[in-house]
């Protein structure tokens, strides 16, 4: 059930943790929760390969409301194209103060996840738009 008022939550959360315990507590907090919190995903890419990400990926955007983003597989990679962040277009319809790092946690959170399962990320972009690469690395 998508719930996107949780970004409201994300956003604070992140800007929180900066706040308080800098930036490399964030991130740090963002490597745990790709490693802890996604470990039963870590090991279904794992099993999966790409085939699994470009899955778990596809079902998760089909559920964020507002968002523009299309997932494929192309060839030897997940492509991700984001054209429209459904978080930072919520974030903005409700003229909140986007948290400048909030775009990262996408990035860390994803290596984090990924570093297990022998699959490697980047991220282009930010800002409400961006594309996502994972490879087996």
């Amino acid at each position: 059930m998508p719930a996107p008022d949780f970004y409201f939550c994300l956003n604070a959360t992140f800007r929180f943790i900066h706040d308080k315990w800098g930036e490399q507590a964030l991130r740090d907090y963002w490597r745990a929760l790709g490693r802890e919190h996604y470990a039963s995903v870590t090991e279904r890419f794992r099993e999966g390969g790409l085939e699994a990400v470009r899955d778990y990926w596809q079902a998760f955007f089909d559920e964020e409301p507002g968002g523009d983003v299309s997932v494929r597989l192309d060839g030897a990679e997940v492509v991700i194209d984001v054209r429209v962040c459904p978080a930072i277009r919520h974030l903005r319809e409700h003229d909140r103060d986007i948290m400048p790092l909030y775009c990262d946690h996408c990035t860390v959170v994803s290596q984090a996840m990924c570093e297990g399962a022998g699959i490697e990320v980047s991220v282009e972009g930010g800002g409400g738009s961006c594309v996502q690469r994972f490879r087996v690395g």
